[in-house]
């Protein structure tokens, strides 16, 4: 009888946990390179022209955002971490890859980050650090950015350190949160594109001109 009542009491612990447990909700994750390189159109040149080698390298976030979970602004300097909502990988990995998806599409480069390059290769070095990156569901996605790009190799010494902020618009909702981080991502990645363009034609570089937000 006894043993009868423990098995009866298991069973409907077990049965209890299962049920908690298919009751969380599920968590969801997100990309910010997904489509980061869809639209771009690489720069057109001649077939034995050498290959354009970038080296991207990691990029750097605020310690606040610096986590898996989304982490929101809630108003009056307060924020949320949304357990259930989380990036696919580190944050700053998420930007780096979509940042280098989109200079290399913009391009039609190669990104060497720690990849043997040629010798006597000219390779765009950029570095990026990340000072803003904030997230207000319904109102804006914000990214600002201080990068540069270094020449290496010849005509090498070259420095050229900009600064990139840019603010989408987004509707309700954290996949438009998520697309507007992407536009703003994309915009960057032109601007360090562009950057690039100047310095490997041979015109003087400068920071190009800081672009609107986005309706």
């Amino acid at each position: 009888m006894m043993q009868s009542f423990r098995n009866a009491a298991w069973v409907a612990g077990a049965a209890l946990l299962a049920g908690c447990a298919g009751s969380l909700p599920a968590e969801r994750f997100y990309s910010l390179s997904a489509g980061a390189a869809q639209g771009a159109a690489p720069a057109a040149g001649p077939a034995s022209a050498a290959p354009l080698y970038v080296e991207l390298q990691a990029v750097t976030v605020p310690q606040q955002v610096s986590r898996n979970q989304l982490v929101v602004t809630s108003g009056a300097g307060r924020v949320a971490l949304l357990e259930q909502e989380r990036w696919a990988a580190p944050l700053a990995s998420e930007i780096g890859q979509a940042l280098s998806l989109g200079v290399t599409a913009e391009l039609g480069a190669i990104d060497v980050y720690r990849t043997p390059t040629p010798e006597q290769a000219t390779v765009y070095r950029v570095s990026t650090n990340v000072q803003r990156f904030e997230s207000a569901p319904g109102q804006y996605a914000l990214v600002d950015a201080v990068w540069s790009v270094r020449r290496i190799g010849s005509g090498s010494g070259k420095l050229l350190t900009c600064r990139s902020a840019a603010e989408e618009k987004v509707a309700p909702g954290y996949d438009a949160l998520v697309a507007g981080h992407r536009r703003a991502v994309a915009r960057i990645a032109a601007d360090i594109s562009q950057a690039i363009r100047a310095m490997n034609t041979g015109a003087a570089p400068g920071c190009p001109a800081a672009a609107p937000a986005s309706p």
